[in-house]
């Protein structure tokens, strides 16, 4: 179940590709994350008022809500700054290299994991067909790649030693604080937040769906191993690549239709993997 809810959230994160392209005709980029993360916290907010949940603020807990918010907020910034200097396709495609990243550094390698990966990165190359050159856009997208492995360990981690909705609502409370002085630096102008249909709903899939595909995430960490949920979120750009193609109506070759195959197949053949190479142990504090 958690790595189904995971699988379907994972459509979510892959239409705000379509979305944001659509939203940042209007905004620069980091005013919309300002607006999209603003949003996401007044919503984890509210539903933690209308559940009546306890809202945990103990020194471990904003400990690790810091250190996983660092590594969100990094992943974020490096990706959208990287795409000023190189292309959506090796954007997509560098920014996905955290399902080879995350089993290498908790060195989790089973044949099913290892294999799942090469076709993820094959189909991936296929899907995005990203330019064998390398820039600066490059380098940051690839250090991208780096937070948000980084943010995945992490949640596996801290969602079963702290309580997982108390860090999530640290983590998007967070955000928007350290994206303010880039509204400075950006110095967008009054109409690009009119609120238009396209910004509206571009904050509504970010701000709105989003927001809970990244609740469900963490809930599911707490049982599903990291290294399957970065497989299951490389199908990510297949999604985006086919709401794009629908909505959008952005061309898919052939060589793109087999790629975000191959990606599919590679989630089914890794992610779904039980037993003992897959289960790790929750820990909970004493």
């Amino acid at each position: 179940m958690p790595r189904l809810a995971l699988l379907l959230t994972t459509i979510i994160w892959g239409a705000t590709f379509p979305a944001t392209k659509a939203a940042l005709e209007q905004i620069p980029p980091f005013s919309f994350l300002f607006l999209r993360f603003l949003l996401g916290a007044l919503l984890v907010g509210l539903w933690l008022l209308a559940v009546r949940h306890a809202f945990r603020r103990e020194r471990a807990v904003l400990q690790a809500s810091a250190i996983a918010t660092v590594f969100l907020f990094l992943g974020y910034v490096l990706q959208t700054v990287g795409l000023r200097y190189t292309s959506a396709s090796n954007s997509a495609f560098l920014t996905a290299l955290y399902v080879i990243i995350v089993p290498v550094i908790l060195r989790r390698f089973t044949w099913r994991i290892v294999a799942a990966t090469i076709i993820a990165t094959a189909g991936l190359w296929l899907l995005v067909k990203p330019s064998a050159s390398m820039n600066l856009g490059d380098v940051m997208t690839f250090g991208c790649a780096v937070a948000f492995a980084g943010h995945i360990v992490c949640l596996e981690r801290f969602t079963r030693r702290f309580d997982a909705p108390s860090l999530l609502a640290w983590q998007m409370a967070a955000m928007p604080v350290l994206l303010a002085p880039a509204l400075l630096w950006e110095q967008a102008p009054a109409g690009a937040f009119a609120p238009t249909a396209v910004l509206l709903v571009g904050l509504g899939v970010t701000g709105g769906l989003a927001t809970g595909a990244f609740a469900v995430q963490m809930w599911a960490q707490q049982i599903v191993p990291a290294q399957q949920v970065a497989l299951v979120f490389a199908s990510e750009p297949a999604y985006a690549a086919w709401l794009s193609w629908y909505f959008l109506g952005e061309t898919l070759d052939t060589a793109g239709w087999i790629g975000s195959g191959l990606i599919l197949a590679a989630v089914v053949l890794g992610a779904f993997e039980s037993g003992p190479a897959a289960a790790t142990p929750a820990v909970r504090p004493a």
